[in-house]
């Protein structure tokens, strides 16, 4: 009896064990080494803008009216993982399918719920306007990627593309226009966090825009 017991307690004690040594180990917790600060000074001193850019955002009611101004688009839409692709300033400066294809070679794919900034490289030049995608690209990541917004280094003037301002707006996308130090970031690893004041009423305004950067 004394023997059958003990082989008992024995295999109890083994089967926990092997079932403490198979569970799931907590995940290692995000860590970010700094914080980058994407608003326009000009925008936080609330000066009256002359430069080249502003930090403002775009919110889908202000292309078509109806959708979420910028107090309405919800909170977990503005605190997204931030991905960064380059854009060649050379004619016609606009992304395309192929050059996503070639960030995602390199990079791996967007993160679903992604915020994607643009940053020209080389010198920066006079804002060009437009939008620095082509429609099938970022047609391409709000359906495939399931973006929640794009950010800009200069202004984004949506009115000549209604196509693709149509399709921003019935996405839920916003665009922060004038962000600022995008070459300081990573392609990847970066989390944005988009703060527009808690205005219903407001279809584009100042906003503060942060990186934390990995």
């Amino acid at each position: 009896m004394r023997i059958r017991s003990f082989i008992i307690a024995y295999a109890l004690v083994l089967a926990i064990l092997l079932f403490a040594d198979r569970r799931p180990k907590p995940a290692q917790q995000d860590r970010y080494s700094h914080v980058v600060d994407l608003t326009d000074a000009q925008s936080i001193a609330g000066q009256k803008f002359t430069g080249s850019s502003q930090t403002r955002i775009i919110a889908p009611d202000a292309l078509i009216p109806g959708t979420w101004t910028a107090g309405q688009i919800p909170a977990e839409r503005l605190i997204a993982p931030l991905v960064v692709m380059d854009l060649n300033v050379a004619p016609p400066a606009q992304i395309s399918l192929d050059d996503i294809a070639s960030w995602e070679t390199q990079h791996g794919s967007v993160p679903p719920g992604a915020v994607v900034a643009i940053r020209r490289s080389g010198a920066h030049g006079h804002p060009q306007g437009g939008f620095p995608m082509t429609d099938q690209a970022a047609q391409f990541l709000m359906d495939a990627r399931y973006t929640t917004g794009f950010a800009v280094d200069e202004t984004a003037d949506l009115r000549a593309d209604r196509t693709l301002a149509r399709q921003l707006a019935l996405h839920g996308n916003y665009v922060v226009e004038g962000t600022s130090h995008l070459t300081t970031l990573p392609a990847t690893g970066s989390l944005i966090i988009v703060a527009p004041a808690k205005d219903l009423q407001v279809q584009d305004a100042p906003v503060r825009v942060l990186a934390m950067v990995r």
